[in-house]
């Protein structure tokens, strides 16, 4: 009798479950390496810590920027809720403050991660950072506007100046662990730097 060599296939539905299972395990695998050795941390180590090879995880995150931009979703998620919340605030500086410090914070979880925001294409749909900054550039606009519209900060600041210094910042953070306030004083800093100037007194006679 001939052997049935056909075999059953696995359904759809198992089949996308699993992926996802995978995908989440990836996931979950790459904050924790990404938080202990930053960005750099090796792609086959957090594959393997997760379970799956190699070639799993390049199916699910074709390069490290896109791992990068997924680890990157929860923090995303969060500063802009975070900018919803304070576009009604009374104090628009201290609105922007706030959610600059927020965003120091969140960029700092991960070595490495400021640096790549910072080179990141600002208006390239084809990197997955690149696709990060767009909401990020639109909730710090309505923010900065506000605080811009309230004498707060100078007209001439753009909100890609803001960000690049921001996650300037946030590096300079990163390097310094020791230093729980340098944050505060950068962010303290940059807002003095970044406030109207007084008009000049006039000319003596």
């Amino acid at each position: 009798m001939a052997r049935d060599t056909a075999t059953t296939p696995t359904p759809r539905r198992a089949m996308r479950a699993d992926a996802r299972r995978n995908y989440e395990r990836l996931l979950t695998e790459a904050r924790a390496g990404f938080a202990a050795h930053g960005t750099d941390a090796s792609l086959e180590d957090i594959a393997r810590r997760a379970g799956v090879g190699i070639g799993t995880l390049y199916r699910h995150f074709p390069n490290r920027q896109a791992l990068m931009s997924a680890v990157f979703q929860d923090a995303l998620a969060v500063l802009l809720d975070r900018a919803g919340e304070l576009a009604e605030s009374v104090n628009p500086c201290r609105a922007l403050v706030d959610w600059l410090r927020a965003f120091v914070t969140y960029a700092g979880e991960y070595r490495g991660l400021s640096r790549a925001l910072m080179s990141a294409p600002r208006d390239d749909d084809t990197s997955p950072l690149g696709r990060c900054n767009a909401p990020l550039r639109a909730a710090g606009e309505s923010l900065l506007r506000r605080a811009q519209q309230a004498g707060a900060v100078r007209e001439d600041v753009s909100v890609d100046d803001l960000l690049q210094l921001t996650n300037a910042i946030a590096l300079a953070s990163e390097q310094t662990p020791e230093d729980s306030e340098l944050a505060d004083r950068l962010l303290a800093l940059t807002l003095k730097g970044l406030s109207p100037r007084p008009p000049a007194a006039p000319a003596g006679p």
